[in-house]
């Protein structure tokens, strides 16, 4: 079935039912060739069918012709809209397809600045939230696939210190245990300043 776009929308063209659709019994159609096969399909040759058809396509290409040319580009330019809020809406968001389909939208709406009519503003305005949208969602996958990786390592590294011994028991290498080891050497340092004042007494 094919189909033709106008700005109502796309139609789809029908070819006429034959025979009210329905096939015909068996017996009826007789044996190939024989005189009782005429009745099946005979009563719409091709040629009528295609006849039909141009006739359907002649009409919708007129209507087409006769609309104004900037609501025919604003009604592909909406079109372009939906596809990439769809691909933004999906879980998780196809980023890749949203980013073509918004290029693409960018590049007419852009492109054809005070050509579109009426529906210009609005179309900017539906590109500027598309960019935006993509932005924040973009920002948020990266802000979360660093978290996660985050997570990751400091878990790892956790589980291989194991039974390490706790934050500011003497000899550790956290900060308390840093503060008593200064403490010591300043302690050492203070009787040994104090010794030598006595020897020189």
């Amino acid at each position: 079935m094919s189909s033709l776009w106008t700005p109502d929308g796309e139609r789809p063209i029908r070819p006429p039912d034959q025979g009210g659709g329905k096939e015909a019994p068996v017996g009826a159609r007789g044996p190939a060739g024989g005189a009782g096969s005429e009745g099946y399909g005979a009563a719409s040759p091709p040629d009528v069918d295609e006849q039909v058809l141009a006739e359907q396509m002649a009409v919708m290409r007129a209507e087409l012709a006769n609309s104004p040319v900037e609501v025919v580009v604003a009604n592909h330019c909406y079109g372009l809209f939906e596809l990439a809020a769809v691909y933004l809406s999906q879980q998780p968001p196809l980023l890749p397809q949203a980013r073509v389909a918004i290029d693409a939208l960018g590049s007419l709406v852009e492109g054809l600045t005070g050509r579109l009519g009426e529906a210009e503003d609005q179309l900017k305005d539906g590109l500027s939230q598309l960019r935006l949208a993509y932005v924040q969602i973009d920002g948020a996958q990266r802000a979360g696939a660093e978290v996660a990786s985050a997570v990751g390592v400091n878990g790892d590294t956790v589980g291989r210190e194991g039974g390490a011994p706790e934050t500011g028991a003497p000899g550790s290498t956290g900060p308390a245990g840093v503060r008593e080891d200064a403490q010591e050497t300043a302690q050492e340092t203070s009787t040994t300043t104090d010794s030598g004042t006595d020897v020189e007494g």
